[in-house]
């Protein structure tokens, strides 16, 4: 029996990554470690460059979520020329996020989850994934692609591309919407909105197929962070953090997102490209944290329209008298309750006349040396950071990523997972045994393209090797 297990690559994730398990003498799971090993140094590169590059640059981070990231940089240059963008701007810039919300959840759930629900976790791994789906439910498969074409659409008409439109800007938004583009997308709102609600049910009856499996699918207290409204709703574009322990006890509000660096810090391990965000207050590792649609369906106290509301207080009626749905496979449910809010919530700004006015942009120049760009993406809640010159030429760049800010979380998942279906004492690891390590980190659905830009003290391992395939040397650093 081998005394580690490595599963390369952590496969239906968006990057790069290995998980590694390690034995004891017994057989029985020591420990088990989460490897992001891709580098991206978004942070680094974009030194040099003009804040009006900015939202176009880091826009491609991403081929998943590009959206968030143009977004979080047009608002962190709102800041340093500072300036308050009009209301149509504002509307457009919500609505693309939404967009963006719906196209990446249905991604997740729809091509990179629902194979393992629908076909079962020990299935054929040559048969589990989209094409095996198509297989077993056509009609549920064509609905889910069409559901993501649908998020991508809305971008495109918003911004003239589906991925890495350069449409939003410091100060506002480039071109405004028209009518016909108006109507296009309300057209498709009803079928969005009816596999959305099928989504769910069938969701469900998933919860109950896997009632033995899913509490130990990341089933643990941590803190949970995200944005909520002045008055406590769900918010996605604007708002103000709050923190949430894992026993529904609120032990901060309304903190100023712009000086995130205050409640966060950042640790490095030497086996992973990705940091490891964490609560200042509790240091680290104990501060772990967790974001995206677990914490905030969790946190807030109200959701705006009403098929999510009500869908929210089904969610939280899961967590018994806790006040919190901790368990880390509850992911799924609260990503879909955001794309049925998502929904919901395009029809209500489409049909806002503000949202058809033609003054989409505030002109101003450099009038900050600093600013910061918050919002929330799919993944969880996103900070851009910038300092730059006098001729608005980047200084320095600081991004913090959802999925790094799960990094802690992700860990222990696949700790608790594996310690509990992998048990090398019985003589046989099955690869069902490892995918199900896997799904627990399809959970958090990690976007490892977007987080992986900070340089420094890098892990590296150099391999030397003869001409007869011996190894002469190895380094570690």
């Amino acid at each position: 029996m081998p005394k580690t297990i490595t599963i390369s690559p952590v496969t239906r994730i968006e990057g790069h990554a290995k998980i590694t398990i390690q034995l004891d003498d017994n057989g029985d799971v020591q420990d088990a470690r989460f490897h992001v090993n891709e580098f991206r140094g978004f942070e680094k590169f974009c030194e040099g460059r003009l804040l009006w590059e900015m939202p176009g640059i880091t826009s491609r981070i991403c081929g998943i979520c590009p959206a968030s990231h143009l977004i979080t940089s047009a608002k962190a240059g709102d800041e340093i020329l500072a300036v308050s963008i009009p209301e149509t701007a504002e509307n457009l810039r919500r609505l693309l996020t939404l967009a963006q919300w719906l196209q990446s959840h249905a991604l997740s759930f729809f091509h990179l989850s629902s194979p393992d629900f629908i076909l079962g976790f020990d299935s054929d791994p040559a048969k589990r994934n989209v094409f095996g789906l198509i297989a077993a439910d056509k009609e549920l498969a064509k609905r889910g692609i069409r559901l993501r074409k649908f998020g991508q659409e809305i971008i495109q008409t918003l911004g003239g591309r589906k991925i890495h439109t350069p449409w939003a800007v410091p100060g506002g938004v480039q071109d405004p919407l028209d009518a016909e583009k108006r109507d296009y997308i309300l057209a498709g709102l009803p079928e969005a909105k009816e596999t959305t609600v099928l989504a769910i049910d069938l969701l469900k009856k998933i919860h109950v197929k896997f009632a033995k499996e899913i509490p130990e699918f990341g089933n643990f207290r941590t803190l949970l962070v995200g944005l909520v409204s002045k008055d406590g709703g769900l918010e996605y574009y604007d708002g103000n953090l709050r923190i949430m322990d894992g026993n529904g006890n609120t032990i901060a509000d309304q903190l100023d997102p712009h000086k995130y660096y205050d409640y966060f810090g950042e640790a490095n391990e030497p086996w992973s490209y990705l940091k490891f965000p964490y609560y200042k207050p509790f240091d680290y590792p104990r501060g772990m944290y967790r974001v995206g649609p677990l914490a905030r369906v969790n946190i807030c106290d109200y959701i705006e329209t009403p098929l999510a509301e009500a869908e929210r207080k089904i969610f939280k009626a899961l967590s018994g008298n806790v006040g919190v749905v901790n368990n880390s496979f509850f992911y799924h449910y609260a990503r879909l309750i955001e794309i049925l809010f998502a929904i919901e919530k395009i029809e209500l700004l489409l049909r806002d006349p503000m949202t058809m006015g033609k003054n989409i942009r505030a002109e101003a120049s450099i009038n900050r040396s600093e600013g910061v760009g918050c919002s929330e993406a799919p993944r969880g809640v996103l900070f851009h950071q910038y300092w730059v010159n006098s001729d608005g030429m980047m200084q320095k760049v600081n991004l913090i990523i959802a999925t790094a800010q799960n990094n802690i979380a992700m860990n222990r998942t696949v700790r608790q997972i594996a310690a509990h279906f992998i048990d090398g004492r019985k003589g046989k690891i099955t690869e069902g045994m490892l995918n199900r390590v896997e799904a627990g980190i399809r959970c958090y659905d990690p976007c490892l393209s977007c987080s992986t830009h900070a340089s420094g003290h890098m892990p590296m391992h150099v391999q030397i090797v003869g001409p007869e395939n011996e190894l002469l040397d190895e380094v570690w650093r």
